[in-house]
């Protein structure tokens, strides 16, 4: 997921019991539940690293202890600048009452708040249909539940009462004088937590349904050796569907509610591209084995010379050929991105040049080169 629903997670998991057990239960579980996506800092070493250590060592079960114990670190640090604050204040005001301590910490309990918030990351990251790898490196596998779309709003929505709703009713308890509560918005979180798990499980049904209706229709004129189906934002009724033949990949959108599939040859076909030398030496690039690691739907194409949109095509001397290599992914070839079946490149294609059929001149994502 995006990170704003990693954020609003962590929060409303630290704010659902966790804070009246110790101070910086909050903090430690917002932080925790944000760590895993640092590895972002990937894409300073070019678009082909990024990709490639995205959802990463940081997204395994065997990295959440670390990024619990990191997030507890860090409120430690900041307990321990708390702290220097109060002392201060209180050597300043010596004829005075030192400001009380508050809430006592307990480490334990906050190692346990950032616990959990770092597992509901990956649990969060699974639902959508980029996947995580969280056995890695004992299991290289990706995993997607592919039943909720990267960025939801009924989510933000969800999470977002529970941050915001608890926090107004605070400001008009203090405007008619009404005593302050110490903890404030539990019941708000935990209905936020549970709201997500019935729009997951909701999906999850939608999810079945369509695959029922996609097995019981005929949408392709030969047999079908591979589907999936893919989530569309905000409506849980749609489904973005790729069907694989032996020749061909056919895309078709489904409707639960209306239980219609639309789909249209030869608008949604992509025949399956022939092998050519080209072909076969991009695979062999970094790109090239990034990609074809992480796309289970991944389409490679060579697409003669058609210069890359930003990107200027390799100079060369009289007598040499250069061309195009794209790699993409049928996953996110959605219609409302109008990059449905074969009308052009979906979201997070690749790219590299090849120079006579067999040397790579450059390669990247979209506009950016690896350097």
């Amino acid at each position: 997921m995006e990170p704003l629903t990693h954020f609003l997670t962590g929060a409303c998991i630290g704010r659902a019991g966790l804070n009246r057990k110790t101070a910086y239960a909050t903090l430690a579980a917002t932080l925790a539940a944000e760590a895993a996506d640092l590895d972002i800092f990937w894409g300073f070493a070019g678009p082909v690293e990024e990709l490639k250590h995205h959802r990463g060592i940081t997204h395994t079960f065997i990295a959440v202890p670390i990024v619990a114990a990191a997030a507890t670190g860090a409120a430690w640090l900041f307990h321990r600048w708390r702290e220097r604050r109060r002392h201060r204040a209180a050597t300043l005001l010596r004829d005075t009452k030192p400001p009380t301590a508050g809430q006592p910490v307990r480490w334990a309990w906050v190692y346990c708040a950032a616990l959990i918030a770092a597992l509901s990351h990956i649990l969060l990251d699974w639902t959508n249909n980029y996947g995580v790898r969280p056995f890695f490196p004992f299991n290289p596998r990706w995993y997607a539940g592919s039943f909720v779309f990267i960025a939801e709003p009924v989510l933000w929505l969800l999470l977002g009462m529970a941050i915001i709703v608890p926090w107004l009713l605070g400001l008009t308890d203090t405007e008619i004088g009404v005593r302050r509560a110490q903890f404030r918005g539990r019941g708000w979180a935990i209905f936020a937590l549970c709201g997500m798990i019935v729009v997951w499980c909701w999906r999850w049904a939608e999810h079945a349904q369509a695959q029922s209706m996609l097995e019981n229709t005929q949408v392709t004129s030969t047999p079908i050796t591979r589907i999936a189906l893919e989530p569309f934002p905000v409506d849980p009724y749609r489904w973005h569907a790729i069907l694989e033949t032996q020749n061909y990949y056919q895309t078709a959108e489904v409707n639960t509610h209306t239980g219609s599939i639309d789909s249209e040859a030869p608008r949604d076909v992509l025949y399956k591209p022939t092998d050519t030398p080209a072909i076969e030496a991009a695979k062999r690039t970094l790109m090239g084995h990034v990609y074809l690691d992480w796309g289970r739907w991944a389409v490679v194409r060579d697409i003669g010379q058609y210069p890359v949109p930003g990107v200027d095509p390799p100079q060369l001397v009289p007598g040499r050929t250069w061309t195009t290599v794209e790699f993409s992914d049928l996953r996110f070839a959605y219609a409302f991105r109008g990059t449905g079946g074969s009308t052009g490149p979906a979201t997070l294609s690749g790219w590299v040049y090849i120079v006579d059929g067999r040397d790579e001149a450059a390669e990247g994502m979209g506009s950016r080169v690896q350097k």
